[in-house]
């Protein structure tokens, strides 16, 4: 399979320092048995998850402690090497790989558990534990994460806070912005901020921790997070329905919101094609078929009895008044895993062909139009155009495959899907970040004064530029 390498993008390797034998060695000594130089070993680091981008990176290293990484970033800076911060790699837009010969900072090896205060629901751990892995020593405490993404079996929970991962559980926790209550984080020349607090309420001075939110791995690398984490829901109940239209969709929405009120933990939806996907790729069931939009709905309560009632007075008027056409409803833990066909999508997609993904933020009631506008302006260009996201945040996943890479394509699909974005007041990037592929787009979202702005807090932070270069920001002036 051929993945794009550095030369295949007009991109200019800074003037950074090349890896010489004396700094192997220093690593070496500092991370006894932790730095990995085979050509072999290295190379699953230097691919992104999608197989669309590939760095030539020489040298991956493991730390285990911030004290490590301080030393690792120190001598970096000395040296004027250039960083690449990698948590799990699930990132979509390139922003976790190399681009040229960045040195790899895996986090792999930060995945302790520092404590938890079942009192408070606070969590503080290292940057490199696996969401799932916390999801399970939280649920035996009565308590789940704020977040919950499909790939959540291998992502990392700093590289979560990184991007700022938004997922399936936006609509009833919130962002990371508002769960995370405090950061630990390297900087660039190496010195180590300790705003690892675990406190709700601090109100003093700048709330440094938002600059680090989403700044995936440019201004610093988080290397602890302190969160706040929910409860675990006593009874959670799924429902999944037909509708025949995405006005029905739309208005289905109100409706739930109206009668499930606090309950309501997730409001997905998907076209008819992404359904065929998921079940001709991984042979999976669609438990309801014969519908052009499916709508996957969660509730989340203490009380089975109350949730249910209510669930089921929402689906009597959804069904009485014609918004959803067929449904079915699962409350086992068993019924609810098969019905998370929403979170195989994107595994589904892969199996297509080649997928260019895009994913954006609009208002509500536009959310599908982008998706009928591809599908006429591509025609029998591509294999399919499917959409689905989070409706109850306006985050739609446009995906676009086609048998192969095409460069004809990619320009049919780019600015456009941009260009029509800003026009509606959208956001180029809802959840995954500007990464590798979107910095060059940031101006559709932002104004050229908000641009310089971050471009001056990427300079005072990280002077000579070594954290994460070619991401996330245009090249500055």
């Amino acid at each position: 399979e051929v993945v794009p390498t550095c030369e295949s993008y007009a991109v200019r390797r800074l003037p950074f320092a090349r890896l010489e034998e004396g700094d192997v060695a220093f690593f070496e000594r500092l991370l006894p048995g932790r730095v990995v130089t085979s050509e072999e070993e290295v190379k699953p680091f230097n691919v992104d998850w999608l197989k669309s981008v590939r760095g030539c990176s020489q040298l991956v290293l493991k730390p285990q402690t911030t004290a490590e990484v301080s030393q690792v970033l120190r001598y970096c800076h000395e040296r004027n090497l250039a960083v690449n911060p990698q948590g799990g790699n699930t990132g979509l837009v390139g922003g976790s790989v190399p681009v040229f010969d960045e040195i790899i900072l895996s986090t792999a090896l930060m995945n302790q558990i520092i404590s938890f205060d079942k009192v408070s629901g606070i969590l503080v751990c290292q940057a490199g534990c696996v969401l799932e892995r916390l999801n399970k020593y939280l649920e035996e405490q009565d308590f789940i994460m704020p977040l919950d993404l499909g790939a959540k079996g291998s992502c990392h929970i700093g590289g979560n806070v990184a991007t700022n991962a938004g997922g399936l559980r936006l609509l009833r926790y919130g962002s990371l912005r508002g769960t995370v209550l405090g950061l630990e984080v390297v900087l660039a020349d190496g010195s180590a901020l300790d705003c690892l607090t675990s406190l709700r309420k601090d109100n003093t001075g700048y709330d440094l921790k938002q600059l680090f939110i989403g700044s995936e791995g440019t201004l610093g690398v988080i290397t602890a997070v302190s969160i706040l984490c929910p409860q675990k829901p006593k009874a959670v109940n799924l429902a999944f329905l037909g509708c025949q239209s995405f006005a029905k969709v739309l208005e289905t929405f109100t409706t739930c919101r109206t009668i499930l009120g606090e309950i309501l933990s997730a409001y997905e939806f998907m076209d008819e094609k992404c359904m065929e996907l998921v079940e001709r790729h991984l042979k999976l069931s669609n438990p309801v078929t014969g519908s052009p939009f499916y709508v996957l709905i969660e509730t989340s309560g203490s009380n089975s009895t109350h949730d249910k009632e209510k669930l089921n007075s929402f689906l009597e008027q959804a069904m009485a008044s014609g918004l959803v056409t067929d449904g079915t409803v699962a409350t086992s833990d068993k019924k609810i895993k098969a019905s998370h066909l929403r979170e195989r999508i994107t595994e589904a997609l892969t199996h297509d062909g080649y997928v260019y993904k895009y994913d954006i933020s609009l208002p509500v009631g536009k959310l599908y139009d982008l998706v009928t506008d591809m599908r006429a302006r591509l025609g029998q260009s591509a294999k399919n155009v499917v959409g689905y996201g989070h409706l109850g945040d306006g985050n739609l996943h446009l995906n676009i495959t086609a048998e192969s890479y095409s460069h004809s394509l990619l320009d049919a699909i780019e600015p456009f899907v941009y260009e029509w974005t800003a026009r509606c007041s959208g956001s180029i990037s809802a959840e995954h970040g500007l990464g590798f592929k979107k910095k060059q787009f940031i101006q559709y979202s932002k104004p050229p004064e908000a641009v310089v702005l971050m471009q001056q807090f990427k300079a005072m932070l990280d002077p000579k530029g070594i954290l994460n270069p070619y991401k996330m920001l245009p090249s500055a002036p």
